[in-house]
């Protein structure tokens, strides 16, 4: 009896494992945003850096297996970035500056930037890798669309980053805090509904009278 028990547990466990990687995964995510809406709460600009660090690099590895395996999936950009972001993060530690905390924001905008600029050149775009998880055979047309968009979110994290930037050095704390813990993230909420509804009431229709012709 025992044997059988095992082997009717083996798919429920299967099944909750990648639940609990997505759970946590979802958890990471919104624990940055998180951290900066209350990171005047400590009022000690090292504590925040020392989590943002943790934060940075549990994303990376988190609910995706082993962390050396994950960090064979970086890419030589990805590295740069985190070692962009790591080194920020140690300086607000080691220094415990609130404006290097403030200007942290624009730094993840940099680093965005960065790594969607970076398929722009190198290909295949950002936006591109993940429609192609989806949809593996993507069209010629398809496949512009998807540049175009990788661009259009180049176009966003340059604008957020440098307006981020500029709270850092004129905002108060608290308007600092709501704008890149709050705002800054319902504007990504719009621009990701807006190509959603962009692609299903104009992008299809159109290729799908462009084919019936």
């Amino acid at each position: 009896m025992q044997p059988a028990q095992s082997g009717a547990q083996e798919p429920t466990a299967g099944r909750i494992r990648p639940l609990a990687r997505g759970v946590m995964q979802v958890l990471l995510k919104l624990a940055y945003p998180a951290l900066i809406l209350s990171a005047w709460k400590w009022d000690t600009p090292r504590y925040i850096g020392l989590m943002l660090l943790a934060i940075l690099w549990l994303q990376r590895f988190a609910g995706t297996g082993s962390f050396a395996s994950s960090l064979r999936r970086l890419t030589t950009v990805d590295w740069w970035v985190a070692g962009l972001l790591s080194c920020a993060s140690a300086a607000i530690v080691l220094t415990n500056s609130e404006m290097l905390l403030r200007i942290y924001p624009s730094l993840v905008n940099l680093g965005l930037l960065i790594a969607f600029g970076a398929t722009l050149v190198r290909g295949p775009t950002m936006i591109e890798k993940f429609a192609r998880i989806r949809t593996p055979d993507l069209s010629a047309p398809a496949v512009l669309y998807t540049r175009r968009v990788t661009q259009i979110w180049c176009a966003f994290f340059a604008v957020n980053g440098a307006f981020s930037a500029y709270t850092a050095f004129y905002w108060t704390r608290d308007a600092w805090s709501l704008y890149n813990g709050a705002i800054a993230y319902l504007l990504v909420g719009v621009l990701l509904v807006g190509e959603i509804a962009w692609r299903y009431l104009v992008m299809l229709p159109r290729a799908a009278r462009s084919e019936a012709a």
